[in-house]
């Protein structure tokens, strides 16, 4: 029905578009798409604030912060919705439904860019935003005008997206709900595997067949790129038709990353030749891996060495990646998006190694009822590194608003791990309050949850004398 290369329905060009929750961190790259190539765009959300307001407003979208059938545009050539949302617990989309409006769902519209070119998809449980970031930025830097639709700010850029003329495009893939479905990778960088999403799948065996079914549809001719060092991602590699390079720590693996220091480290590939020495900007050894399956892409497909190094060294990060926000009181403030407890240990576990005497708090905001309960021992188990966590309220977005266990279950538990270590504290508002006399020049506080957890940060970094308004 869609001609993605003309941009046009059943013969008439797209004009305009409404989106039914345009916040989405998602959603968000398709929207700036759909701008670069002239179409009006349009939609809605709720109040909440969250990184993709400031994108939003530098692209001059008009947005509604509440729904009603009324924002809706008459003449709208078509409904794009984000999938959190259906017509039980949304009422835009429920009367556009009943309107018989053209609608899709936005990771059908993307696909629908991505899989008219050299698509290369970034997946995982973790990952996946940095990774595919640090790879459009360096096919950018290398001068091959790549587009690229990331589910993150990309620091560099001061937005999601990039529209290249290019033959590459480079998406982070999302298996929630399983998306990965829809897309026709030529190449694929698989990045980590840890069960997740127990809302969409029964268990891991589920979660790993999704990857497994993806991985088997690369062509023969095309690559996967996967993280060498773990079984799990190696089991569904064994599903692929196409080549497999395999990067890691390891010994065995195609890219080795050797004499690792701290944002230092050389790679070795398996004939032993040496690609030098690369600085990288971010921390923590997980973001080393990331690099390392940006390397080994850029490696096969023959591009500069020399312009690999100074993109991955100029690459600043994402938005909500261990982002430093500012301070209050001398007390360093930052926020990340981790939301699955091996992404909180490595964040955490990264901090540590940054700020080693300095007494860490970590507030944070669990993601989903689901996603809490099936892995409720694991998060319990995850602030090994920190001094202090303040857990908040769960946040249900709109996908669940109850389940079986709650924000006060879990301070629990992490106290009978670790006697006295976590505070119970329902709300942004009030954890901040909490905090703001609190804290001082020997603390760093950091605010970690895929929901809007940011704004206790951003609230403390407010309030504080010290900070020109």
């Amino acid at each position: 029905m869609i001609d993605f290369a003309r941009l046009t329905i059943n013969g008439q060009p797209i004009k305009k578009a409404y989106v039914i929750g345009i916040k989405g961190s998602g959603v968000i790259s398709l929207v700036e798409l759909l701008s670069s190539r002239g179409v009006a765009v349009s939609g809605s959300d709720t109040q909440e604030k969250f990184f993709t307001d400031q994108v939003l407003k530098k692209l001059g979208v008009c947005y509604f912060e509440n729904f009603s059938p009324d924002h809706i545009p008459a003449d709208a050539d078509l409904i794009i919705y984000s999938t959190a949302y259906n017509e039980k617990n949304n009422v835009e989309y429920k009367v556009c439904k009943e309107r018989k409006l053209r609608m899709f769902g936005y990771p059908e519209i993307l696909a629908g860019f991505f899989n008219q070119k050299y698509g290369v998809a970034v997946c995982g449980t973790h990952g996946k935003t940095t990774t595919s970031a640090l790879l459009s930025f360096t096919l950018q830097t290398a001068g091959l005008s790549p587009s690229a639709a990331i589910g993150g700010r990309v620091i560099n850029w001061g937005s999601n997206a990039l529209i290249g003329k290019g033959d590459f495009f480079v998406i982070e893939a999302d298996e929630f709900q399983n998306k990965l479905k829809l897309y026709n990778p030529k190449a694929v960088i698989l990045t980590s595997l840890d069960f997740d999403h127990p809302d969409c799948y029964q268990d891991f065996a589920a979660y790993k067949k999704a990857f497994k079914e993806f991985v088997a549809r690369i062509p023969s001719s095309g690559f996967l790129f996967v993280w060498g060092d773990s079984a799990d991602t190696l089991e569904v590699a064994k599903e692929a038709k196409c080549q497999v390079i395999k990067y890691g720590f390891l010994a065995g693996n195609d890219f080795l990353i050797t004499d690792y220091k701290f944002q230092d480290f050389e790679i070795r590939d398996s004939r032993n030749r040496n690609y030098g020495r690369f600085h990288i900007q971010l921390i923590g050894k997980h973001n080393i891996l990331n690099a390392a399956g940006v390397i080994a892409f850029c490696s096969k497909f023959n591009i500069d060495l020399e312009k690999t190094q100074k993109a991955i060294g100029n690459f600043r990060g994402t938005s909500r990646r261990f982002e430093y926000i500012g301070v209050r009181n001398g007390a360093i403030l930052i926020d990340d998006y981790g939301h699955h407890p091996e992404e909180i240990k490595a964040t955490l576990g990264a901090a540590r190694e940054i700020y080693p005497d300095k007494n860490i708090i970590a507030v944070f905001h669990p993601h989903s009822y689901s996603r809490t309960e099936a892995l409720f021992s694991e998060f319990a188990q995850s602030f090994n590194s920190v001094d202090k966590v303040i857990v908040l309220d769960i946040y249900g977005s709109a996908r669940e608003t109850s389940g079986q266990v709650n924000s006060k279950n879990l301070a629990d538990l992490i106290n009978k791990y670790c006697f006295g270590k976590a505070l119970y504290i329902p709300t942004i508002p009030e954890a901040a309050a909490y905090l703001q006399d609190r804290i001082g020049k020997k603390d760093v506080v950091l605010a970690i949850g895929a929901g809007n957890v940011f704004e206790v940060v951003e609230k403390l970094k407010k309030t504080d004398k010290d900070i020109p308004e």
